[in-house]
């Protein structure tokens, strides 16, 4: 399948001239809770490894929203859930989604009230994959199980036009390392991917700089670095399916990002949209004043999460009715 055009435009970016009063507060909340300890603690050792685990094991907690239906799949060696947001059909498609959590932590438990929101704004259901975690499981199990999560949906009846492929931070490095494996590979590629604060370049070169400029409320470059090394394991940050930056972009569908102008990763999301335009593709890279990293996570607090996640579901709807003219 050829790369489609946006034969349907989306509608205008939402994207505010200034934050919210409650996007400011978020931002120094996290400043003087979560950062300091950041910048002290290493997380990918026990005990600290199973607090942060534990820790966003309790966001899943979260009531979802109503109307919501979650559905366990365990199918040869592919996990994870189905979650049904209200009014999400299947004849609209599928979403595939690779959760963050620097992949260390995060889950199918973690993510769910966000991808249930994401589910009901596409009006299509999310299939929430499980994939191996540093450091029990280093590169490439998370990446390969990415794979056979996509492939999977492939299988299982769903056309790739059908198929639209989102992650956060951790989880955005994961959707960029697939479309990269699909490109290679030359298997099909879905009708679009959305990232939210992508996770890309894993040794953090340009973090410290950034971080001096302007301190990024939520996330340390020490433990984005820490986190990157212990992914890797024993390969090189250089190896191609983990330095997705440099990655052929060729055959890429449609690529949305969303990023906080106070993250030390900004940059990432900046040389990755800019590599994609440079090889012929589309990315909308959407830059949000004074959010915090996968700021739309927080959509119930925030003004800005909500309205960035109802643009991702009209976003979805516009590529995919572009994608399906396009096959």
């Amino acid at each position: 399948m050829e790369r489609p055009d946006l034969a349907c435009p989306v509608p205008a970016s939402p994207v505010p001239v200034t934050p919210s009063m409650q996007s400011r507060a978020l931002a120094q909340l996290l400043m003087n809770g979560l950062r300091p300890i950041g910048d002290r603690l290493s997380i990918t050792r026990n005990p600290a490894l199973q607090m942060v685990r534990e820790a966003f094991d309790g966001l899943g907690y979260t009531p979802l929203p109503r109307g919501t239906r979650v559905t366990a799949v365990a199918d040869g060696e592919v996990r994870g859930v189905w979650v049904t947001g209200r009014q999400a059909v299947r004849e609209n498609g599928v979403v595939l989604y690779l959760h963050g959590g620097g992949f260390i932590s995060g889950s199918t438990r973690s993510h769910r009230h966000l991808v249930a929101a994401l589910s009901a704004a596409a009006g299509r259901p999310a299939f929430l994959a499980h994939y191996r975690r540093a450091p029990e499981h280093p590169f490439p199990a998370a990446a390969d199980d990415a794979l056979a999560a996509y492939r999977w949906l492939l299988s299982s009846g769903y056309a790739p036009e059908e198929i639209v492929v989102m992650g956060d931070s951790a989880g955005g490095h994961l959707t960029a390392g697939l479309l990269a494996d699909l490109s290679r590979r030359r298997l099909p590629m879905p009708s679009a991917a959305v990232m939210f604060s992508p996770f890309l370049d894993l040794t953090g070169a340009e973090l410290d700089d950034r971080d001096a400029v302007r301190r990024d409320p939520f996330v340390p470059p020490r433990r984005a670095r820490e986190c990157g090394r212990s992914y890797a394991g024993d390969h090189a940050l250089t190896h191609r399916r983990l330095n997705v930056l440099a990655a052929s972009k060729r055959r890429w569908p449609p690529v949305l990002i969303q990023v906080g102008d106070t993250e030390c990763l900004l940059g990432d999301s900046e040389r990755l949209a800019e590599s994609i335009r440079a090889a012929g593709g589309t990315c909308e890279l959407q830059v949000w004043p004074g959010q915090v990293h996968v700021f739309p996570a927080f959509f119930r607090m925030l003004p800005e999460g909500r309205a960035a996640i109802r643009y991702v579901g009209e976003y979805v709807r516009a590529t995919t009715t572009s994608a399906e003219v396009a096959a």
